[in-house]
């Protein structure tokens, strides 16, 4: 992913060097000086990602150290409210409206509307299943 826009920026450049310079040796060394500032770029880019997880792991880290239940207790609940959520839409409500309807009820049903946790459900696990398919298929380093 180019957010900064320095993979086309760069691109272009390959296609300067091949218009601009006729001779092949000056065009292989200033394809290769382009290489190595887009290789440092990402080098750049990388090391700062890496900062800013190394930051928040230490951040969780200390949350969930804290023995106050209001700092160390509010991602357990995010994750408890999130997995209620998804059991009741999942499976007790299906389960529930099976039953009501089998043995003759012809009300309505009471409609809850779980999509905001839902979203923050599959967000939480979502994250975690894209790093591993990244991992899976060695795309780590293609950002």
């Amino acid at each position: 992913m180019d957010l900064a826009g320095l993979g086309s920026l760069f691109d272009f450049g390959g296609k300067l060097i091949d218009r601009l310079i006729p001779d092949p040796t000056k065009k292989a060394e200033a394809a290769l000086e382009l290489a190595k500032l887009q290789q440092s770029g990402d080098l750049a880019k990388l090391a700062a990602e890496t900062d800013l997880l190394k930051g928040q792991l230490d951040i969780n880290k200390i949350e969930a150290a804290s023995t106050n239940w209001f700092v160390a207790g509010w991602r357990p609940c995010i994750g408890w409210i999130c997995g209620l959520a998804l059991g009741y839409v999942a499976v007790i409500d299906p389960i529930a409206r099976f039953i009501a309807l089998t043995m003759g009820y012809k009300g309505l049903f009471p409609v809850i509307d779980t999509s905001i946790t839902m979203q923050v459900l599959l967000g939480l696990l979502g994250l975690g299943a894209m790093r591993t398919v990244e991992k899976v298929k060695g795309a780590e380093g293609n950002r």
